[in-house]
């Protein structure tokens, strides 16, 4: 039986287990449930810390798991990210007072605050930068106030609530990450498990990011409108009962859908429809 490891609360949680509900495997319906069985596809889910999932992972105890990129990095655990997820995005940066610090090499002989010490510390030997790095858990935006700290570190969205501590970012992002995928790094590449595990999460990635497109056109303009849907390998073209017409089905990106459309209808296509994917394979 796979065993899969879930983050069980904060930002990423959510989101996993309905991703996981939305490729067809069985979740928990109790937030105190620490484990769930779903027999039907051999699988067990375990619902842990996500800064701990990595750590489980990379122990062998627990074959694949779901977490952020920058839980794995920072927990320094012998995973590796296989295969990004699309959600839980954020973006790490350096902030100070304003002027105070103008790049990372000016980072040198100082203290920085954050509560993720290995993302920070790892970039800076990678930037050979010699400087002290304070764990904090969280609120690091008063670190510099309080004279903890000379920079921080931390997550960066809007950059409000470094503004309204008076702070302003500084240097290039520290990384960017969003949930994915991990296994323990030497592990089996071709476990039959594991792979259709990914195929099912591929195939939400794919129906999230695609729509179906219908619609009608006169033959003329079939090869314009084909431009316009190509689909993934070529759509699907069948004759129409009036002499002159045909009707197309293609996968869209569901981003484009719209402006597909407007593009299409001036082409002269009619009874142009989108329908949702809801589980797809490639």
């Amino acid at each position: 039986m796979l065993r899969i490891a879930v983050p069980n609360k904060g930002s990423l949680s959510g989101p996993a287990s309905a991703m996981l509900h939305e490729a067809g495997y069985r979740q928990r319906k109790e937030s105190k449930e620490l484990v769930t069985v779903d027999p039907d596809n051999e699988v067990e889910f375990f619902y842990l810390r996500p800064k701990d999932i990595a750590i489980y992972v990379s122990s062998g105890k627990l074959d694949i798991g779901i977490t952020g990129e920058d839980l794995l990095i920072d927990s320094g655990a012998d995973a590796e990210a296989i295969l990004p997820l699309g959600f839980a995005r954020s973006t790490f940066r350096f902030a100070s007072r304003p002027g105070a610090v103008k790049s990372v090499a000016d980072l040198a002989g100082r203290t920085i605050a954050t509560s993720y010490e290995g993302i920070v510390g790892k970039y800076l030997d990678e930037h050979d930068v010699q400087a002290s790095v304070v764990h904090l858990d969280g609120a690091v935006e008063t670190a510099i106030e309080l004279g903890v700290a000379d920079a921080i570190a931390d997550v960066v969205e809007t950059g409000t609530s470094l503004r309204n501590a008076g702070l302003e970012v500084f240097g290039e992002p520290i990384m960017r990450s969003e949930a994915c995928v991990v296994r323990r790094k030497g592990a089996e590449t071709d476990d039959p498990k594991v792979q259709q595990f990914l195929r099912r999460l591929q195939g939400v990635l794919v129906a999230r990011t695609y729509v179906m497109m219908d619609y009608d056109c006169r033959a003329e303009h079939l090869e314009k409108a084909v431009a316009l849907t190509p689909g993934l390998e070529s759509p699907t073209v069948s004759p129409l009962h009036n002499e002159g017409w045909v009707a197309v089905r293609a996968m869209v990106p569901a981003r484009d859908a719209q402006r597909i459309m407007d593009d299409l209808y001036e082409l002269g296509a009619r009874a142009i429809l989108t329908t949702a994917i809801h589980a797809c394979r490639l």
